[in-house]
């Protein structure tokens, strides 16, 4: 029977254990990681202003700092796989956390010389970590307990993915914006007086402080992971003659899954999209100073972190496919009062919409590699290539505003993201279902009678 069909039969009668009945200090630590991950993520949508101003760059280059970032994650997503089925999940987070860290201390270099490019780079190394962090993290959730609570216990940990995001733009928010935003004559003033160089500098240099602290509680918490004894997971560790490349052509046979990666990679755009762009939404429409539309990205990020406890909440009670649909149809209303009404009133309606995008992540990742089995890790790491869709979108939206000079106008490429992610949850995952009992019952069937 279908973990679906579980699901709702266990709804009827007792709920499913959350937490794993042992390693629950693992649990905790992978828990912490959805925290330690979101931070750098959330961190970019500052950068993306601060770089504006410190680099003098427009709307569309200072996307790629999402497209560098994102890109990452894209190309280590696979490899991280393939070290975690053949060393372990324990090892791949290590890996990840190492590479994170690295990241974060690159910034050093980036802001001494005062390079843009190298500042990509320092993002992308970033990225590859969290690649490796998400991979295995996300897999690994699902799999540290009862499988009828898998879906629950996924958005139960990845709950705490926004408070690292409040915390990031908090951050950000403090540390890096300076609140000093000159203006064009206050700009030629400063070079005639040849002090703007050092401005820009000084500028740069405000990233330092939050990324350095950040490296170190990053390698400290790899210690504490290295400490830590992992439960055994089945199928963990495959040793080194298993088929490495064999799993990612046996997901070629469940189309529901790839309709999980088109989802995810569009609901990532919609998100790193939206709040890549938040802040500039609401300078242009409220013409609120930097420090205060930083603090409205740190509020719509809360409603994010509310929306994923009462989401987990909820999910004891309401089949998650609905809530996912549902959850999108109001986010595609949402954004449309974006578009029609800038202003406060589609001010509010885009901060609105982070909290019904709370549940989208975990839910199309549990429900896109469940009853994946052996393969589990292989789809796992193509829903986190998916996370490429916030370097795609983020800079289309870029693209649109610098043809529209209109930020609400670059809202319609989140809102197309919504309609497939409504369409994955009315549709692609009922497919799920029935993909996965046809698939069991075709191998129930004898080998003669296949043909």
């Amino acid at each position: 029977m279908s973990a679906i069909v579980d699901d709702s039969a266990a709804s009827q009668s007792s709920p499913a254990l959350l937490l794993p009945r042992d390693g629950r200090i693992a649990f905790c630590l992978v828990t912490g990681l959805f925290f330690l991950w979101a931070i750098p993520n959330n961190l970019n949508d500052v950068l993306i202003r601060q770089f504006m101003k410190s680099f003098e760059i427009n709307r569309f280059e200072a996307g790629l700092i999402q497209s560098a970032f994102y890109l990452g994650y894209f190309l280590f997503a696979i490899p991280a796989a393939l070290v975690m089925r053949r060393f372990g999940y324990k090892t791949g987070l290590m890996t990840g956390l190492m590479l994170y860290a690295c990241g974060t201390f690159l910034f050093f270099p980036a802001a001494s010389v005062r390079s843009y490019p190298l500042f990509l780079l320092a993002l992308f190394v970033i990225a590859s970590g969290l690649g490796f962090l998400e991979t295995g993290s996300n897999a690994l959730i699902t799999q540290l307990g009862d499988p009828q609570s898998a879906v629950r216990r996924l958005n139960f940990s990845q709950a705490f993915n926004p408070l690292g995001a409040i915390s990031g733009a908090l951050i950000g928010t403090v540390f890096i914006f300076s609140g000093v935003e000159p203006r064009s004559s206050e700009i030629v003033r400063m070079r005639a007086l040849g002090t703007y160089d050092a401005f820009l500098q000084h500028e740069t240099a405000r990233v330092l402080v939050p990324y350095m602290v950040l490296g170190v509680v990053v390698l400290m918490w790899a210690m504490l992971i290295f400490k830590t004894r992992f439960p055994d997971i089945e199928g963990d560790s495959s040793g080194p003659h298993t088929s490495q490349f064999g799993g990612y052509l046996t997901l070629l046979r469940y189309p529901s899954f790839l309709l999980a990666v088109a989802a995810q990679f569009c609901y990532v755009g919609a998100q790193v999209g939206t709040w890549s762009y938040f802040i500039q939404y609401a300078q242009d429409y409220t013409h609120v100073p930097e420090k205060l539309a930083g603090y409205l990205l740190t509020a719509t990020l809360a409603a994010f972190a509310i929306g994923r406890f009462a989401s987990s909440y909820l999910m004891q009670r309401l089949r998650p496919d609905r809530m996912l649909g549902t959850f999108a149809l109001v986010n595609i209303v949402l954004v449309l009062i974006g578009i029609l009404r800038p202003g406060w009133g589609g001010l509010v309606a885009v901060l609105l919409t982070s909290f019904f995008m709370s549940l989208m992540f975990p839910t199309i990742f549990a429900l896109g590699i469940r009853d994946l089995g052996e393969h589990t890790k292989e789809g796992a790491s193509l829903l986190v290539m998916s996370i490429i869709g916030g370097a795609v979108f983020t800079p289309l939206m870029g693209f649109a505003y610098q043809a529209t000079k209109s930020t609400a106008a670059s809202m319609i490429v989140p809102l197309m993201c919504y309609v497939v992610v409504a369409f994955f949850a009315f549709w692609g995952a009922h497919t799920a279902t029935l993909s996965i009992r046809s698939g069991r019952l075709l191998n129930e069937v004898p080998s003669e009678l296949k043909s």
